[in-house]
């Protein structure tokens, strides 16, 4: 705790005293970008935990004057050091009379701190931002700083896992990391401003930490070692089990026999989720090679351009699997798993033992695994081509180490904690979630070929007590009608990406099973979690106030370590988080870039910023809410149309269950407005009623499509998303003939 000349004895002491006392505890690293103003200045900090304002005063090299509740302030033993230390008690009664001294303190030039949320994160994630820093900072004409603290949501003294205190340090000292932004003018310090400020920060603090830089070969054998004997997968066809080590040594065993047969730097797997398929992925990256897991459903043409994009000749897959698709385009050199496998049992054997004797590092110096991966392409994933081509979406070591620390931390399930690993792995969902995170970070995965079959996924998540189920809308509407409420009793989060979820599904869900169903966000280019609802933590004390961790509609909180920005569709202008604009994210997720395809990574990556393509905003508590995919609107006569919006209006008017799927809309190429709106039905349609009904439900004229194109079905891709190419070009053909 550092001192000045001019302060007084006793304070100056305290804090030499106090500083070598906390740095034998925690391993402070303070940014030192950019300099901190020389007069006075308010210091606006993230709350996590109790210690924060010790740590932030041994990271800050003056002495700071902090605001503190009135109640804090007044126990009997807290109170002659705060009064050492010059604290300034705040009260809702005397709220102005803290502001008018904390004015003061600054114009003396003084350091005042306030912690603009006003209570302790109990969800782990910023709060909403109070006003009162407003006034205070106005009044004195002083510049605000805002300051990250990372990694103290999981110490001892944040209420991680439901509690403060009472938990065991997850490693000693331990590590916390300061970040001091840019001055920010008195009349430009607004909630919206320092929010945003303060989320760059965390971004930046998130990036700094050493283990991002990692690879994830080591990172996995690090993961699988620390509990080797505990299952990994367990089969959900056979019931067969594998457990972390003999997975692990599996693998290393593999990744040899790759190394020695396949030359190319990125092999295909062609298998679905299961044993196979996790040995598979995991061995190719321990010989520090490329998994390109290709969508099966895809069509030939499809898999080809990534074959040849991706210069792969080379695949992995099971005899089994490859005879049922015969009109696969497979590459010329095949190699299935569950025949070399067995040839490699004496070395699986030997891999077993090593490990049981060998720390981690020493078994990836055995095994050629490097320690650094950082920005190297780790995995590839091909685009589903819902707006377009599919594109290669290259994935680093840190892009996926960064995610699954991201969602794990918000997620806070226990290493033993069982999930469903149904969803295809060329998806990211069901690549990171369902795969990689598991690996890394000790959860069970009960393995299932597909997610379509719901009879069969409901008795596994009954059978094994499954704890955490990731799926989409389109796969979740099957489990209200053909699960029983006892069968999902295990379940403590059930999350959906992909697609926008329906609150009428949200609503029957939970009427029928008792469980919350929790939307989240993300893309394949975000590896792909940006951001999730979440459950209200659990609490010991049942009168404990607990900050909202969900909201109806949003897509929950970002991610720890996630920027974001509002800009304006059209011109990219900067706009407050409040306002409705494009989306775009900054973080250790953020995908390195198209395989080969330098122009179209150009047009969504500037400087680390991801153009997601979709229209977001954000609401005072932080909780992001997507008003839909710019593909799905159309602007007509200068105006943003949505697409999803009318659908919804249309299915209400006609009375259609949305989960049908028996309607769509699209835009066309319009001569006089821009664009022109097409209703795409799989049934006949009185489009003048349809008009009038849409009128009388207050629908602008403008919104309401004047043409109707007949289909036998609605086209969508095997993730249950709409495929929006070739609804365009449904569209398009029609226009064409008339």
């Amino acid at each position: 705790m550092n001192s000045q000349p001019n302060e007084p004895l006793a304070p100056a002491v305290l804090r030499l005293v106090g500083s070598w006392i906390v740095n034998r505890f925690y391993r402070i690293t303070s940014d030192p970008f950019p300099a901190l103003p020389e007069g006075g200045f308010l210091l606006l900090p993230n709350h996590l935990s109790w210690v924060d304002a010790i740590l932030l005063q041994v990271a800050c090299p003056r002495p700071i004057r902090f605001l503190v509740d009135d109640q804090l302030y007044r126990s009997r033993t807290l109170n002659p050091i705060l009064r050492i230390f010059g604290g300034v008690p705040v009260s809702q009664k005397r709220a102005k009379e803290a502001i008018v001294t904390a004015a003061e303190l600054l114009r003396q030039g003084e350091v005042v701190c306030l912690f603009p949320e006003g209570e302790i994160s109990r969800i782990g994630t910023l709060l909403k931002l109070r006003r009162g820093f407003e006034l205070i900072a106005r009044s004195a004409a002083a510049p605000v700083v805002p300051v990250w603290l990372d990694q103290l949501w999981g110490s001892i003294f944040s209420f991680s896992e439901g509690r403060f205190f009472f938990k065991w340090p997850k490693c000693f000292p331990y590590p916390v990391s300061v970040t001091f932004g840019e001055a920010i003018p008195s009349n430009e310090a607004t909630v919206s401003r320092v929010r945003e400020t303060l989320l760059h920060l965390g971004e930046r603090a998130f990036q700094a930490r050493p283990e991002h830089r990692s690879h994830l070969g080591i990172e996995a054998i690090r993961g699988l070692m620390r509990a080797p004997s505990q299952p990994a997968i367990i089969d959900g066809m056979d019931a067969g089990k594998i457990s972390r080590g003999t997975l692990l040594a599996a693998a290393l065993a593999l990744s040899a026999y790759i190394r020695k047969h396949c030359p190319g730097r990125r092999i295909a797997i062609v298998l679905p989720p299961g044993k196979g398929a996790a040995i598979a992925n995991l061995a190719v990256v321990l010989a520090n090679k490329i998994p390109v897991n290709l969508n099966f459903t895809a069509s030939a043409d499809a898999i080809k351009a990534a074959l040849r994009i991706a210069e792969i000749h080379q695949a992995i897959t099971a005899e089994a699997f490859k005879e049922k698709f015969p009109a696969f385009p497979w590459p010329d050199s095949l190699l299935f798993v569950e025949k070399i496998l067995p040839r490699l049992f004496s070395k699986i054997v030997a891999w077993k033992a090593l490990c049981a004797v060998l720390p981690a590092s020493a078994v990836a110096w055995i095994a050629r695994t490097p320690t650094l991966g950082d920005r190297e392409e780790a995995i590839i994933l091909f685009t589903s081509g819902s707006s377009g081509d599919p594109k290669g979406v290259v994935l680093s070591h840190r892009n996926i180490l960064g995610n699954v620390d991201q969602f794990s931390t918000m997620l806070g399930l226990r290493p033993e904690s069982r999930i469903l690993a149904c969803l295809p792995i060329f998806h990211s969902f069901g690549s990171t979630v369902t795969l990689w995170y598991p690996i890394l970070k000790g959860l069970q995965a009960v393995s299932f070929p597909s997610p379509l079959d719901i009879p069969k996924n409901v008795e596994l998540i009954e059978k094994y007590g499954i704890q955490l189920l990731c799926s989409t809308p389109t796969f979740l509407r099957g489990y209200l009608r053909k699960a029983e409420a006892h069968q999902l009793r295990s379940l403590e989060l059930i999350v959906t990406g992909a697609e926008k979820l329906p609150m009428d599904l949200a609503d029957a869900f939970e009427a029928r099973f008792g469980k919350e169903v929790l939307q989240g966000y993300g893309l394949t280019e975000t590896s792909p979690v940006v951001s999730v609802n979440l459950p209200q933590p659990a609490t010991l004390d049942s009168k404990l106030y607990v900050q909202p961790s969900s909201r109806r509609g949003s897509t929950g909180k970002l991610a720890p370590g996630i920027a974001a920005q509002i800009r304006d569709p059209d011109t990219g202008a900067q706009l407050p988080l409040e306002s409705t604009g494009m989306l775009w994210v900054k973080g250790p997720n953020i995908f390195e870039g198209y395989l080969n395809d330098p122009k179209r990574t150009a047009e969504v990556l500037h400087d680390g910023w991801l153009r997601t393509g979709d229209l977001g905003r954000f609401d005072e508590d932080g909780f992001l809410y997507i008003e839909g995919r710019l593909s799905r609107f159309s602007k007509i006569a200068g105006e943003m149309v949505p697409h999803e919006t009318i659908e919804t209006r249309i299915c209400a008017v006609l009375e259609l269950a949305q989960e049908e799927k028996s309607i769509a809309i699209t835009g066309i190429p319009d001569e006089s407005k821009g664009e022109a709106l097409v209703l795409v039905s799989t049934r006949e349609v009185d489009m003048q009623n349809l008009r009038l009904k849409l009128n009388e439900a207050g629908l602008p004229n403008l919104w309401i499509p004047k043409k109707l194109v007949k289909t036998p079905e609605i086209p969508h891709l095997a993730s249950g998303k709409l495929d929006l190419r070739a609804l365009h070009q449904l569209a398009l053909a029609v226009q064409q003939k008339e």
